[in-house]
């Protein structure tokens, strides 16, 4: 989906981008990390009773190949290893749910647990702020769970705002409230 690749943000030799953790790379990820990437995804929803080890959405969060190749897959990397990421979805994204002409969407923003504290989940939200930008969007929106009380206080702290008649439900009983920033 991204013809051009965005600069890495805090890469070894380039000053971090505003917010990003000291340590830490945020960028487009690279092939050899897809499996990682997918593994730590559903592990993060699983492991936060998000979703059942054997829910139907599994296969969707550890599938980074196709968020990779469909979208913009994003890895916060430590060390070269990822302990955070995010798909940026432009409004013609297979992966796209929610954004139309000119708005852009981010899914699947997960922090392994052991980098929580950090800054990542800001820091991986912000890079979605800055693409949709570079794609001179006009809305950058999400949908998230109910109970992801820490991303709710992310979000609105960047300037989100609640948009509830865009509410939405995957499956019966799976609401999911939607999030929208204009830019």
């Amino acid at each position: 989906m991204s013809q051009e690749k965005p600069p890495v943000l805090g890469s070894p030799g380039e000053p971090p981008a505003p917010g990003t953790p000291a340590g830490i790379e945020i960028r487009v990820a690279r092939p050899e990390e897809l499996r990682a990437i997918g593994e730590l995804t559903a592990t993060v929803y699983v492991a936060a009773g998000y979703i059942s080890p054997n829910g139907s959405y599994v296969p969707y969060l550890r599938d980074a190949a196709s968020r990779a190749r469909d979208a913009e897959l994003v890895v916060a990397a430590r060390g070269g290893e990822p302990i955070g990421t995010v798909t940026y979805c432009r409004h013609d994204s297979a992966w796209a749910q929610l954004a139309g002409p000119k708005e852009a969407e981010f899914r699947m923003l997960a922090v392994n647990p052991m980098a929580r504290g950090l800054g990542l989940g800001e820091a991986l939200v912000r890079y979605c702020i800055r693409r949709a930008r570079e794609d001179g969007c006009t809305t950058l929106r999400l949908s998230t769970e109910p109970v992801m009380h820490a991303a709710h206080r992310i979000y609105r702290r960047l300037g989100f705002v609640r948009t509830p008649d865009r509410d939405w439900s995957p499956t019966p009983g799976g609401e999911l409230l939607t999030y929208a920033l204009a830019l």
